[in-house]
């Protein structure tokens, strides 16, 4: 067994991170592109700390050693499938503690070459957070403002199919952004996880001309954005998309609605959503919103939610911003993405993606 730091490990061809924590801990936050090899269960792990706490570390080695010793076989397998598949593996806990010592420890005596992250889990949660800053970022950003329902999302998706470099900010954060923006979501993500996600795509792209990106607000569900990430979407280089009003409610109600409205916990999560905003309707307005949920017309909700909300609020957000904005179209997202490509050639010059970190991770 040997221990190897975060910053080697980060930048070493070949390597896949093997978190061993339980799966609620690897759910929590990990390292972006690890894969789980849990040694204990969340109810083992549970029961352990209170054997812990209420008889001792003896006796909670003792029963961790009866519980893991009939699974050291399918274990070691699990490890030994990526070494097979040309990677090296890295196997960390929390803090570099018993857990990942115990498995890099039977990993060796089975003849597997891995490595022991030095620190655990919580050397890289500090490595992001010290190195989340300006110089890890691209020097010019193409920013895509919009309505909402304009297909910003879809657009950026398009991009990346094309070989773009692109932020996905809203799936780092695992929500949408707007107040339904939980609708279809098991769980929105948290800073952890955001931030490590964010430091992984950075140092990816951290060679590359520019990056697309959505104009996002400082917040994106429970998220905080970095302050040096914002000041980059300010001085970046901003696109307006437009599209009738009539094509932003349909990708909304494709989006939104039509892949949930049959589940049961559906009409409570927009009732739910819609009561955050209702006190900023007037009384009409909210009425007849109340009689679309009733009646089950999303696409008029939709229609009125944008008209007497969301876009006076985004009108007013854009209005903020004073530096000049290229226009395109986004009625035709595929038209509009080959548009967006030729303005960062002309701009900034051809990029051609090329992974810098030592893992790619998702």
């Amino acid at each position: 067994m040997q221990d190897i730091k975060i910053e080697e490990a980060l930048n070493r061809d070949h390597m896949i991170f093997i978190d061993v924590r339980s799966p609620v801990e690897f759910e929590e936050a990990t390292i972006p592109g690890a894969i789980n090899i849990p040694l204990f269960s969340n109810e083992e792990r549970e029961k352990l700390g209170i054997v812990y706490k209420q008889e001792g570390p003896e006796k909670a080695k003792w029963l961790a050693m009866e519980w893991v010793s009939p699974r050291i076989p399918q274990l070691m397998a699990s490890i030994k499938k990526w070494q097979d598949q040309g990677h090296v593996p890295v196997i960390f806990c929390w803090r570099g503690g018993m857990r990942s010592k115990a498995v890099a420890t039977f990993a060796g005596y089975a003849g597997l070459q891995v490595y022991r992250l030095h620190g655990g889990y919580r050397s890289f949660r500090q490595h992001v957070v010290k190195s989340l800053s300006a110089e890890l970022a691209p020097a010019r950003f193409i920013v895509l403002h919009g309505l909402t329902g304009i297909g910003k999302t879809q657009i950026l998706h398009k991009l990346q199919e094309k070989n773009q470099p692109i932020l996905d900010l809203e799936g780092m954060a695992h929500h949408r952004g707007s107040v339904f923006g939980e609708i279809g979501i098991h769980r929105p993500g948290n800073q952890k996880t955001f931030d490590g996600l964010l430091f992984h795509h950075l140092l990816r792209l951290k060679n590359q001309p520019y990056i697309f990106m959505e104009a996002e607000s400082k917040r994106i569900g429970r998220v905080i954005l970095p302050d040096f990430l914002l000041d980059k979407k300010k001085k970046g280089l901003h696109v307006l998309l437009t599209a009738p009003l009539s094509v932003r409610v349909e990708r909304t109600y494709q989006e939104y609605v039509e892949p949930y409205q049959d589940e049961p916990w559906f009409e409570q999560r927009v009732a739910h959503a819609f009561k955050t905003i209702e006190k900023r309707l007037s009384p009409d307005v909210r009425k007849e919103c109340e009689q679309c949920m009733i009646e089950k017309d999303y696409r008029r909700l939709i229609h009125l939610l944008f008209e007497h909300y969301y876009d006076p609020r985004y009108q007013h957000k854009f209005s903020e911003y004073s530096e000049p904005c290229v226009e395109f179209d986004a009625t035709d997202l595929d038209r509009v993405t080959e548009q967006l490509i030729r303005l960062a050639g002309e701009r900034f010059g051809r990029t051609e993606l090329a992974v810098t970190s030592c893992y790619e991770g998702l």
